[in-house]
């Protein structure tokens, strides 16, 4: 069938009256596991694969994507009025979400972050309708040493962006690389920084570093300070509403945001993590004015919130037309499609279009259930910043406790939360940004699993990064970015050195004098 006849046939399905209860089922039970900090879809998920047997196919799967994506919602709400990620996607919407609170805004970038999760999310929607084939013939075109490529430069670009020191910033990714590399090496067996520590084998929890550094370090913060003053008891619709010139501007950062999560979410491996903080790096670097960005800059979570939601839609393309997961989240919906005996592969639209175009239709319903809802609860969200900071954050320490031992059950990944927090908020004090070591730590481990693979694929020889086009094209794209910064640098350097001494010739002629 064509696609008019596949979203046709699929709205069919995904209206049955039981579908639209488990869509809705799923999508509120995504958004709740999303606001509470470091719960995350993936324990909702697994604790409702049970359930997956007693029910439909199309009704099972439909019910574990609307948790998926209304997780992605529910993300935003604790990182903007908290600074606590309620997802690891959601991680990025702190930077500008937290100082519109802190500003008075909580409501602006409550409403700026689900008017753009849900354009994203339509959007992704339209781009998996539109391209699913050609994404998935794209997804098989990339190998390891295009997905290193890529990703150093991904890198590269969130460095060299933004108002800070550009030297504080590689320091960070450094950083977050090193972190990386904790745990066990997969090619070798060998144990890495982990200074005997076994609970260190696996790596450092993400949920535990993510919490840390933005939810513990602001806690410590706050202690400092006097209580802050709430919003007024009664919000009105026009501070929840952004002003025009806020939603013009909210356009193309949600554009780029779509195509850029779009594209990632369906390359195998990446995800909507990585999608949300390269769509941030790159509304730094065309901005105008990225001295805003960290302190209440809309684009900064319009880009991140359409780009993580659009990854969320079309990450089930290499699940479902190659049957490759492209995060663990995904895996978890390819065993619940295992379970009822579907295989995923090319073959699927053809074989299962019901379930295939079901599910396609059930991501349009669900976000706008998601919207429908959510938007009534913005005012309510921001009620909670009335609550004295004194008698909040001990419910935050709990909360974040509750939320790091849930990912692995282990005591020491609450002491080590504590310890991240600590350094974290050390690091505020010296201006470092923790979002650059989050970015450097998240992409670390990709690089250097595909660096090795590209490598061990083409026997030890670099020039693979050469002669693979796409890769080359990354590689072209890296340099260029190091050269534009080295040149920025250099400038500044010649400012400065003019300045000091159009500054001192006047003194030197009125020592003279």
């Amino acid at each position: 069938m064509n696609t008019l006849e596949g979203l046709a046939h699929g709205l069919s399905v995904a209206l049955q009256p039981s579908v639209l209860v488990y869509s809705l089922f799923g999508a509120l039970l995504g958004t709740f596991v999303g606001v509470l900090p470091g719960i995350g879809a993936m324990a909702a998920i697994t604790l409702l694969l049970p359930i997956t047997y007693y029910i439909s196919s199309e009704a099972a799967l439909v019910m574990l994507a609307g948790v998926y994506y209304g997780a992605q919602y529910g993300g935003a709400v604790a990182s903007i009025l908290l600074r606590l990620p309620g997802t690891p996607q959601s991680a990025v919407t702190t930077l500008d979400g937290y100082p519109m609170a802190q500003q008075g805004r909580a409501g602006v970038a409550l409403f700026t972050s689900m008017i753009s999760s849900f354009s994203g999310s339509m959007l992704g929607i339209v781009i998996l309708v539109l391209l699913a084939g050609w994404l998935a013939e794209v997804a098989t075109m990339f190998g390891a040493a295009e997905y290193a490529a890529m990703m150093i430069m991904g890198l590269v670009a969130a460095a060299t962006v933004g108002a800070g020191s550009p030297a504080k910033s590689l320091a960070m990714v450094v950083a977050g690389l090193i972190l990386g590399c904790v745990g066990t090496d997969v090619n070798s067996g060998a144990q890495r920084f982990t200074f005997g520590q076994t609970q260190l084998l696996d790596g450092i929890n993400l949920v535990a570093l993510a919490m840390g550094l933005f939810g513990v370090a602001e806690v410590i913060a706050n202690i400092r300070k006097a209580d802050r003053h709430g919003p007024p008891d009664r919000i009105s619709l026009r501070q929840l509403v952004p002003q025009r010139h806020e939603l013009r501007k909210m356009i193309a950062p949600i554009t780029r945001g779509t195509t850029l999560g779009g594209f990632f979410g369906a390359l195998p491996g990446t995800g909507s993590t990585i999608s949300s903080f390269l769509s941030y790096a790159l509304e730094r670097r065309i901005s105008r004015h990225p001295e805003r960005f960290g302190k209440g800059e809309i684009a900064g979570i319009a880009g991140p919130e359409a780009a993580n939601n659009s990854a969320a839609i079309t990450a089930f393309v290499p699940t479902l037309t190659l049957g490759i997961p492209g995060d663990p989240i995904m895996a978890l919906m390819l065993g619940a499609l295992v379970i009822h005996g579907i295989q995923p592969g090319p073959m699927m639209l053809e074989a299962r279009p019901d379930m295939f175009w079901g599910l396609v239709a059930s991501f349009g319903i669900g976000n706008l259930f998601l919207l429908i809802l959510n938007l009534p609860l913005i005012g309510i969200w921001v009620s909670m910043l009335r609550i004295p900071f004194r008698w909040l954050y001990p419910a935050i320490i709990v909360f974040i406790c509750l939320g790091v031992y849930s990912v692995r059950g282990a005591t020491f990944d609450i002491a080590m939360v504590a310890g991240i927090g600590a350094i974290g908020y050390l690091l505020a004090l010296a201006s470092f940004s923790p979002a650059m070591l989050l970015l450097g730590f998240v992409l670390g481990p990709l690089i250097e699993t595909n660096l090795r693979r590209a490598l061990l694929i083409s026997r030890g020889d670099p020039m693979v990064f050469i002669e693979r086009p796409i890769a080359c094209l990354f590689v072209m794209a890296t340099v260029a970015l190091v050269g534009l910064a080295t040149i920025k640098a250099v400038s500044r350097n010649r400012a400065a050195r003019r300045q000091i001494a159009a500054a001192a010739t006047p003194q030197q002629e009125d020592d003279r004098t």
